[in-house]
Order: C-alpha cells, then sequence, then structure tokens
C-alpha cells in the first residue's frame, strides 16, 4: 500500500510517500513547499537518486498539493495519482476524536469545532483533506490525532481545577500533542534501551513539549488543551495565567491583538525581540544581547520544569529522550537543561554531548541514566496507523 503522509501548518505542507507493503515501510519519496498563501513559494520534491526544487506562488494548500502530485509523476516515483493508496494526516486537535479515525465529513465537522482551540492546526488540516478529497476523490483518509497518546494519562493528571460540568459538556482538560513523535521515542527507547521502564521525552523544537512515558504509555504531557500551552516554544507562550488577560484588557489591548501576541510573537520571539529560531536568539545572545541571553534562560527554566515534575510522577528516570530540532541540535540548550540533576543520576557528558551527529540513537551520559538524543519519525507513526486503521476497516 502507497501512503501518502501529510504534515501541515497554516503556511506549510511537508509529506513522505511510503510503500507499506509486506512490512517495508520505504520511503518512497518527501516533499515540502513554504510560504503557502503569501507568495514565492520555496518547494521540493526528493527521492532517493533525483529532486527537484523551485518557487512558485501557491495560492493555498489545494495548489502546494496538485504541484507535488505533479512532480512525483514527473520524476517517475508514481506513475499516475491513483497509484497513491491512502492519505495520512498528522491531525492535532479532535475533541472527543481520538487516535486514528477515517476521515469522513462528521470528523471535520468535529474538527472545525475545535477550531477555536487550535487555530493554527485544524484550519490547514481540513483545507488539505477537502484539497486530497478533490484530488483523489476514491481514496481513504486517516487523521491519526496527536491526542491519541496521551489517552493513558491517568485522569486526575488531566484535570483543571474548572467547574465539573465543564469537563463533562465542553471537553475542557489537558488533552496532550506531539503525540506521534512521543510514541516514536517509546517505540524507538524499546529497542536500543529495552530495560527502560520509564522515560522522559523532550521534543524541543519550533513546538515544544516533555512528556512522560511509563511501560511505552503516556502517563504525562506538558501541553494543556491548546498547543499554545506548556514549555516555551518558538512564537507561542507556553503556559499563561488566564488572568492577566483581564489586565490586558483593562489596558486596552484588544482580544484580537492578544490573541496575535501570545499565539505568534510570544515565546523565544516575543522574549528576545530576535527570531523564533533557537539558533538565531543564540547567536544574539553571545554577541551580548541581554534579552536574547532572558530568552535562552527562560526556556531552560521551562523545560527543567516539567522534568523536575515528571521525575516525581514516575519516581525517577531509567532514561531522557532529547529529539526535535533543538532537542537534536541544542548542544549548550541540553547542557543547560541537564545541569544540576545528579540527584536524580542524570548528568551529560560534555565531550558526548558536544560530538552528537547524524540520524543514529546517541548517548550523551555520564551518569547512571542514559541521556539519548534520537531523530523522531512522526510520519512513520502515522503512517503506520493509517495502514492499521485502513486494514481493521
Amino acid at each position: 500500500m502507497i501512503i501518502l503522509v501529510a504534515n501541515l501548518g497554516s503556511t506549510s505542507f511537508k509529506y513522505k510517500l511510503f510503500d507499506m507493503a509486506d512490512g517495508r515501510e520505504q520511503v518512497l519519496a518527501q516533499g515540502a513547499a513554504d510560504r503557502i498563501g503569501l507568495g514565492a513559494s520555496a518547494w521540493h520534491v526528493a527521492a532517493s537518486d533525483r529532486q527537484r526544487d523551485g518557487t512558485s506562488d501557491l495560492a493555498d494548500h489545494a495548489a502546494a498539493i496538485e504541484l507535488h502530485l505533479e512532480h512525483l509523476i514527473e520524476l517517475a516515483i508514481i506513475d499516475r495519482i491513483e497509484q497513491v493508496e491512502a492519505i495520512g494526516f498528522k491531525a492535532v486537535h479532535g475533541g472527543h476524536l481520538s487516535g486514528a479515525v477515517q476521515i469522513d465529513e462528521q470528523v471535520i465537522e468535529v474538527m472545525e469545532a475545535m477550531s477555536a482551540v487550535a487555530p493554527q492546526h485544524n484550519p490547514p488540516y481540513i483545507a488539505a483533506m477537502r484539497a486530497f478529497k478533490g484530488q483523489l476523490p476514491e481514496v481513504p483518509q486517516v487523521a491519526a490525532f496527536e491526542t491519541g497518546y496521551h489517552q493513558s494519562i491517568p485522569l486526575a493528571r488531566q484535570l483543571y481545577g474548572v467547574p465539573y460540568e465543564w469537563v463533562e459538556k465542553l471537553g475542557v482538560r489537558r488533552y496532550g500533542f506531539h503525540g506521534a513523535s512521543h510514541r516514536y521515542i517509546s517505540t524507538c527507547m524499546a529497542q536500543v534501551q529495552p530495560d527502560a521502564s520509564c522515560i522522559i521525552s523532550c521534543h524541543l523544537g519550533g513546538s515544544c513539549s516533555i512528556s512522560a512515558l511509563k511501560d511505552g504509555a503516556s502517563v504525562g504531557n506538558s501541553f494543556g488543551m491548546t498547543a499554545q500551552s506548556g514549555t516555551f516554544h518558538s512564537s507561542r507562550v507556553g503556559d499563561f495565567d488566564v488572568f492577566i488577560l483581564m489586565m490586558l484588557l483593562d489596558a486596552g489591548i484588544d482580544l484580537d491583538t492578544i490573541w496575535q501576541k501570545l499565539g505568534k510573537e510570544g515565546g523565544l520571539l516575543g522574549l528576545s525581540g530576535v527570531s523564533p529560531d533557537m539558533r538565531e536568539v543564540e547567536e544574539a545572545a553571545d554577541a551580548g544581547n541581554e534579552r536574547a541571553r532572558l530568552a535562552v534562560d527562560a526556556f531552560v527554566e521551562s523545560c527543567r520544569h516539567y522534568i523536575g515534575a515528571y521525575l516525581a510522577v514516575l519516581n525517577g528516570a531509567d532514561a531522557l529522550v532529547f529529539t526535535g530540532g533543538i532537542g537534536q541540535n541544542g548542544k549548550r540548550i541540553r547542557a543547560a537543561i541537564c545541569a544540576d540533576l545528579d540527584f536524580a543520576g542524570i548528568r551529560i557528558d560534555p565531550e558526548r554531548n558536544a560530538s552528537t551527529r547524524g540520524a543514529e540513537p546517541t548517548r550523551i551520559d555520564a551518569g547512571p541514566v542514559p541521556i539519548w538524543v534520537v531523530t523522531t519519525d512522526e510520519e512513520l507513526i502515522v503512517a503506520r496507523q493509517t495502514y492499521q486503521t485502513l486494514n481493521e476497516n
């Protein structure tokens, strides 16, 4: 079965094309486009022995999808678009829907209803689902919701201290996200350190979350009801006291501006005033920019806060894992996060930490608790879920 796995943002489209027949799990091609709807979108399509890239004006996700399907054929990766037998989406928020489900109009309606709490994620996914339906009307689609992996979190750890009718009637609770990434870390660790029962998984990138994993299941995740919460993010606020809203409104800032600032101008960008990219913020900090240094330090503290919480949840850890763009490449960030955690057996090896490179799982510890750097593969998890869902149906 050939499955295209789509990973979308409000102005971006990434995908991998898998051949899942006979357990091969082979990546046939991958591609991406950015600045969708903004003009001059850079795009690329790549297979193992050929590639193509360029710049085009892509008005919407439908245009991006059409362009990539055309190039997959022109590069002879597939002969015709009908060879794509399923579409899998790394969907974000489905409210009461969880796990992997075959998409129909009812699923889309539920996602539309949750768009208010996933404004940067659900609308582009819905647009792409409808665009693929127009291009490949007979091809089944599966939404693998990021919240699914976190359904095993104990209920007491999911709840806010809100009136219980909000929980029952409105579904107000902590859902957790980045499920595909943390699920991948769990399966990877079962191979490289099978005796690790209690794992703290740190997915640090443009969007960040930390999870507590026990015996392969999620028992805690730093995200709340929305993907705006938890640790710092590149441009999203993370945890934020909701009652500050009253002060901001009294100061004459309208609600739309507040949402813009918290959702797109917060996090590293908001504090540093430099960039949402950790590399650029670190460069500014090294050059003497005190706000940039403060942003880096605050990011580290945000991560350490949740690691400390999950050390309590798990009664210690058998392994600490870093993944995501910052987790895999941020050597100084990893060192700062792991500082002064000797009480928990977590101690980083400076030489190992400084020499990490490549995609293979790598240990960087100098203490009793293994510290790993792992390259996550969310698309592979979604491909597996899509394949299993359609076979079961």
